[in-house]
């Protein structure tokens, strides 16, 4: 058996296929064909492109003509509506308007009557979806599928893959990780998460045959203004950032896509109720407090993990490998 390595840039972040098969000549063949799934799923979804679907459905805010959407898409919005449902709210792909109102990088505080008019623009609550035609009624509206589409690209390219006739290998993209399947010998691929306070180490470290793991985090983008702190982190229903948040979260699903948004909802309850949150979900997971402190039920790693069971609905999500 033959384990190659391709990296390669997408999605604004390096990513890795790690495929291994018989023949390295169809090794490269099925990895020519999952870095090309990945380059499609960018093009369609990415907001910096104007022949994307996401532009599209933005141009279209304010009119209530709306736009027809394909199955592929429809999926996303009903997994985005239902992340909406079970965060109360927190999860909403129509709040990154906010980022037009706070600049991490120029180091400016919006106003309250600035955030204001943002958050008139953002509710999924306001959404008017009825597949397949997706309606954003207030101009200035946008959606963005930032929160879901590297983890749900991490899986179909994994499926892909074994489609493709491949059972071992692991797709990271950005740190978003989806196994194809395990070692030829049965073992685990060797996952890290890094510790945000040394990032030359890891958190934890888990052994993982198949399934996805996906972290979220407040330690790669933001300011400090006047002596105060201002996570990245942004609270549609406030348009500020999450106070008294955890510093990360990480979480192990069946499903990449799952293992993102939990993390990301974890992150948005904050070091109160998102540990309860991702404990309600009874799926692997790690966090680190505001005081420094890991918990979790993977705090105390294990020398491997097995497959999560459990089915329920990202900074960077970091992750070292073997």
């Amino acid at each position: 058996m033959h384990e190659l390595s391709f990296p390669f840039r997408a999605m604004g972040s390096p990513c890795e296929l790690r495929l291994t098969g018989r023949v390295p000549e169809d090794v490269r063949r099925v990895a020519e064909l999952a870095i090309a799934e990945v380059a499609r799923l960018e093009r369609k979804y990415s907001r910096y492109r104007n022949d994307s679907i996401t532009t599209a459905i933005n141009r279209s805010a304010g009119s209530r003509r709306g736009v027809e959407v394909d199955p592929e898409t429809a999926g996303l919005l009903d997994y985005a509506e239902t992340a909406w449902r079970q965060s109360s709210g927190l999860f909403d792909i129509t709040s990154g308007v906010l980022r037009r109102a706070w600049d991490f990088k120029a180091g400016r505080i919006p106003g309250d009557d600035e955030l204001e008019a943002v958050r008139a623009r953002i509710g999924w609550q306001r959404v008017l979806w009825q597949r397949p035609l997706m309606v954003l009624p207030i101009a200035g509206m946008e959606i963005d599928f930032g929160g879901v589409v590297k983890e749900y690209t991490a899986d179909r390219t994994a499926e892909l893959c074994r489609r493709a006739g491949l059972r071992h290998g692991m797709i990271d993209l950005g740190g978003d990780v989806s196994l194809v399947g395990p070692h030829p010998d049965g073992s685990p691929w060797r996952i890290g998460v890094r510790d945000p306070r040394r990032p030359q180490e890891a958190l934890v470290t888990l052994g993982l045959e198949r399934g996805g793991i996906a972290s979220s985090g407040d330690y790669e983008r933001c300011m400090v203004v006047d002596r105060v702190r201002y996570g990245h982190i942004l609270d549609p229903t406030t348009g500020r950032p999450v106070e008294h948040g955890l510093v990360c979260a990480s979480v192990v699903a069946p499903h990449c896509l799952v293992a993102g948004s939990a993390a990301t909802i974890a992150m948005l309850l904050g070091a109160d109720e998102g540990p309860r949150f991702l404990t309600t979900l009874g799926l692997p997971h790690v966090w680190l407090g505001p005081e420094g402190a890991p918990g979790g039920t993977l705090a105390a790693p294990p020398d491997a993990l097995r497959t999560p069971t459990a089915a329920t609905p990202r900074p960077r999500a970091s992750s070292l490998h073997r």
